[in-house]
């Protein structure tokens, strides 16, 4: 189902993407607090425990006639509540009625069919909008652009889309969320975001595996008194919420053991970038990066961590004494908006073993192990040498007036197309560099490329940071940087977006797409809208 200019003007979208928007530049900024809440009402740092969502089960496998596995999977997504907040219940929007949703876990070459209902009501419980209509996204994933979570194609409630994903890729960390045209960032703040893992033989001999694998949802919130969420874009520039969660627990407490952990960090917030940093002064080790394994890994004090990527991080517990608290503080970063407690994350407790605990521990061959070489990938070879084309790509507003644009091309123009505007158009298995500038002061934006993997060459002209030299799908463009990279387009064919991850901007209406081995008149046989279009949902609640 897709969604015309027509649509979404009708359905109240003018106040939201057209002519009106205000945004104005910030510097990063603190204050007290952006909730409403009362002081007793607001949660308060490290009183929370530290939870893990649950792992959902496919209601049934099956096997492909070449042999491979199909997990089939059934969501519904639908309203929900969630135990936030001390004394209150938050609604929330969430896969399955829960914040996060559950975590998808499952090996390379396994197959994944997902049946995505919409159950959610027709406008949102709180902000109102018209056609709570969802786009699934399962990032990091090179599925069809059929099942790729293409912005207009949408699923109204009552209705319900299955999604096929491959899983050929190397292990990873991935997540799925909600990518419903201009409507995103509401959709995932409201809940509609989840951890989706792939494993693969190499990473489980080198990275610890389940109790010491562990997610970190990390996102942010801020509250209306009674107990909702509140939602202030600050005229779409991006929210920035006082209250950090991890997990869906404000700045919960974790109890580790004295040995190493392997966290699987997410940036789920909508807008907020973090730079995590031990308590301890003590350094972490980066081990893969959005696509996976890094060649090698990478001892770091602090990382900058943008919406939407994820790093994999070791940390050594076994230096500290029983009864230590190591604290992952946020050091934050330029053009964030910061209050009294968003310089913390979530706290660890060192627990003392009995001889037994012990024992078992030291027989995991990963408890104290922080290795150093990895694994390649075919994106981490390439070089500028490899490269067919060099493209450029600036991140930029025209005026305060006018909305977020790549190129000064916004979704709104490839709308306008009946979606054949296509801002570049390699050829399937090409080659190219990408230069993506930002010189618009006082924002960072968090630039998502669908469907490919790809290496960050340069940094302004420098080599980039330690902690993200490896395979990355999301790239951190700073105030005033221009990063280059590089990746071969593939392996399948058809139309894919580009946007901002802050989310806000990315509705407003900072996204392109690109099309891979299609002239444009071409007949698309995996159309993004078309190919695979949502059904009536035969089953109610």
């Amino acid at each position: 189902m897709s969604i015309s200019r027509r649509e979404v003007l009708a359905l109240g979208g003018l106040g939201l993407i057209g002519a009106g928007i205000v945004t104005v530049p910030i510097s990063t900024v603190s204050a007290k607090s952006a909730s409403q809440l009362s002081a007793r009402d607001m949660p308060r740092p490290y009183t929370s425990a530290f939870t893990i969502p649950p792992k959902l089960q496919p209601q049934s496998v099956t096997v492909d006639p070449d042999g491979s596995l199909v997990n089939h999977y059934n969501i519904a997504m639908r309203q929900g509540t969630a135990q936030i907040l001390p004394r209150q219940s938050t609604g929330i929007l969430g896969y399955n009625g829960t914040f996060p949703g559950p975590t998808i876990e499952l090996d390379q070459g396994t197959r994944a069919v997902i049946d995505m209902r919409n159950r959610l009501p027709m406008r949102h419980p709180q902000w109102g909008h018209h056609l709570l209509a969802t786009s699934t996204h399962l990032h990091g994933s090179a599925s069809l652009p059929q099942f790729d979570g293409y912005a207009s194609d949408v699923t109204a409630p009552g209705f319900c889309k299955y999604y096929q994903y491959p899983n050929f890729q190397a292990a990873r960390t991935l997540w799925y969320h909600d990518h419903g045209v201009h409507f995103t960032a509401q959709n995932v703040y409201s809940g509609l975001a989840a951890m989706y893992i792939m494993h693969d033989p190499i990473e489980k001999k080198l990275l610890p595996q389940g109790d010491f694998d562990v997610p970190l949802i990390i996102s942010d919130a801020m509250f209306a008194a009674d107990g909702s969420l509140g939602f202030d874009d600050r005229d779409h520039s991006g929210l920035w919420g006082d209250v950090v969660l991890v997990n869906g627990r404000a700045w919960p407490v974790m109890k580790v053991q004295p040995r190493v952990y392997r966290f699987r960090v997410l940036n789920a917030s909508i807008s907020r970038s973090y730079r995590p940093s031990l308590s301890t002064g003590d350094p972490v080790y980066i081990v893969a990066t959005d696509g996976g394994l890094m060649p090698a890994s990478q001892a770091v004090t602090n990382w900058r961590h943008g919406s939407a990527e994820r790093y994999e991080v070791l940390i050594d517990f076994s230096k500290y004494k029983a009864g230590t608290r190591v604290e992952l503080r946020n050091l934050s970063n330029p053009n964030n908006r910061d209050y009294t407690d968003t310089n913390k994350i979530m706290a660890f407790d060192v627990a003392a073993l009995t001889p037994a605990e012990e024992s078992h521990m030291k027989l995991d061959p990963q408890w104290n192990r922080i290795p150093q070489s990895l694994a390649g990938s075919h994106v981490m070879s390439l070089t500028e040498k490899d490269s067919e084309k060099t493209r450029n790509f600036r991140v930029q507003r025209s005026g305060l007036a006018e909305p977020w644009t790549i190129n000064g091309v916004t979704w709104e123009d490839v709308i306008a197309s009946n979606f054949k505007l296509a801002s570049a158009d390699p050829r399937l298995d090409a080659v190219e560099v990408w230069e993506i500038e930002n010189k618009s002061g006082g924002w960072f934006h968090p630039v998502h490329i669908h469907l490919i993997d790809f290496q960050i060459l340069s940094r302004n002209g420098k080599a980039p940071f330690p902690w993200e030299r490896g395979p990355k799908d999301v790239v951190y463009i700073g105030e005033n940087e221009k990063v280059k990279v590089i990746m071969k387009f593939g392996p399948h064919k058809g139309r894919y977006m580009v946007h901002c991850h802050n989310l806000p901007h990315e509705d407003h209406s900072m996204m392109f797409q690109f099309r891979v081995g299609l002239a444009e008149k071409d007949i698309d046989d995996c159309d993004p809208i078309l190919a695979a279009p949502p059904t009536l949902d035969p089953e109610t609640d």
